[in-house]
């Protein structure tokens, strides 16, 4: 957790630029008071850091490698492509780095109760491995459509001792999920300490989340320099929050020849209600404690979304990356649930690696973008997450569509 010239963001306000701050009710200010404070007295700390630098390494499996997709490579015919394989760190994503470390944040609190919302169920994975692994209750709130469709994580999390609850309110997905989380919160503040699991929220989340998964480009940025001699030319990374993406573009933002890319979900396509890709037609909002770009109404109503990936099925986006596709340092596309199924099944067939459905996102836009790129190019995608959680409901999907 290094300082450099873009750690200036947030200001302290929670600001980067137009977007983020705190939009949070009164009784919760001054938890998120205590929990910045906290956080930033934790990073000067050596003992935090070399027990969480220890269980990042003993505990989750880092670092993860970067390899080197030779048949992919070779069947796309374009760049080079490396993928950074947080797919094999414990629970099997990204999620565990910021649980792990909000685990350490909370027991510094002196905080006895875990609560988290999730859409997937990986986060809710992490954070009951984390409350299990020190002993915390854990409570999850989870939607009930997301539930249904991942129920090997539902399972997964009752195992470690978390208690899951469904959440039947409107769409029942991840936004219900964290609006039942901070009701929780709200009541349990005290006792309670609330793992918010993306890039998202009121500050200081969007920075603590980041600052927990920039262990993945600064060991991508290692490695890379190590295979190559060199910096990559492309990086691509799914973008729900977009906690796996910022964590990823983050050391490499002052690089200008590195071009970066976040792929949101285009579900059935850019219809309104049928997609959560929020640079395709959203505008500017506040939702869940910060303000970001989103997708409403003209009424301001927070509209509909789909995604055939649960993770990625919300309808607004971290602020950090509302502010840097202003600037333009980073770019924004959507794959449609049609390409990332594809996507999927062909990482699988190519590769031998089962990549989760928001992961299988990236992917779709490797397959987009390859080709067109030099042999000499390097490009690098950061597999977030394994699909075991995906397999009964990406093969249920693609059955029914070799059977039209």
């Amino acid at each position: 957790m290094t300082e450099e010239p873009q750690a200036q963001l947030p200001d302290a306000n929670g600001h980067f630029g137009p977007y983020g701050g705190m939009f949070v009710p009164e009784t919760l200010m001054t938890a998120l008071q205590d929990l910045e404070r906290e956080y930033r007295a934790a990073r000067k700390d050596p003992a935090f850091r070399k027990e969480l630098a220890a269980l990042l390494g003993d505990f989750c499996g880092r670092p993860t490698s970067l390899y080197l997709a030779e048949r992919l490579t070779e069947k796309l015919g374009g760049a080079k492509i490396y993928l950074k394989r947080e797919d094999l760190l414990h629970t099997g994503a990204h999620k565990i780095n910021n649980a792990i470390g909000q685990i350490l944040l909370a027991r510094r609190m002196g905080k006895t109760r875990i609560i988290a919302e999730t859409g997937a169920g990986q986060h809710g994975v992490a954070t009951a491995t984390a409350a299990a692994r020190f002993g915390f209750e854990c409570v999850i709130y989870m939607g009930a459509v997301d539930m249904e469709r991942q129920a090997l994580n539902v399972a997964r999390m009752r195992f470690l001792g978390a208690k899951v609850v469904g959440v039947t309110a409107g769409q029942a997905t991840l936004k219900e999920a964290i609006n039942e989380a901070m009701r929780d919160w709200v009541t349990n503040v005290r006792s309670t300490h609330y793992i918010l699991g993306s890039a998202l929220g009121s500050h200081p989340y969007p920075m603590i989340v980041r600052d927990f998964h920039r262990v993945i480009g600064d060991e991508t940025r290692r490695q890379i320099l190590q295979r190559e001699e060199r910096l990559p030319d492309r990086l691509v990374a799914c973008v729900g929050g977009g906690s796996n993406a910022i964590g990823f573009f983050y050391p490499f933002l002052g690089d200008e020849s590195v071009k970066m890319t976040g792929v949101e979900a285009g579900g059935d396509g850019i219809v309104r209600g049928r997609h959560a890709a929020r640079f395709q037609g959203g505008k500017l909002g506040v939702l869940q404690g910060t303000k970001t770009w989103l997708l409403a109404d003209a009424d301001g109503q927070i509209e509909l979304t789909h995604s055939v990936s649960a993770g990625l099925d919300y309808a607004a986006v971290g602020p950090e990356h509302s502010y840097y596709r202003d600037r333009g340092r980073i770019e924004y596309d959507f794959a449609t649930d049609s390409e990332a199924l594809a996507a999927f099944r062909l990482l699988a067939e190519v590769e031998g690696i089962i990549p989760a459905l928001e992961t299988a996102h990236a992917v779709a836009h490797i397959i987009k973008v390859a080709p067109g790129m030099p042999k000499d190019a390097i490009l690098i995608a950061n597999l977030s997450g394994r699909g075991d959680k995906d397999v009964s409901q990406a093969a249920e999907i693609l059955l029914k569509d070799a059977t039209k």
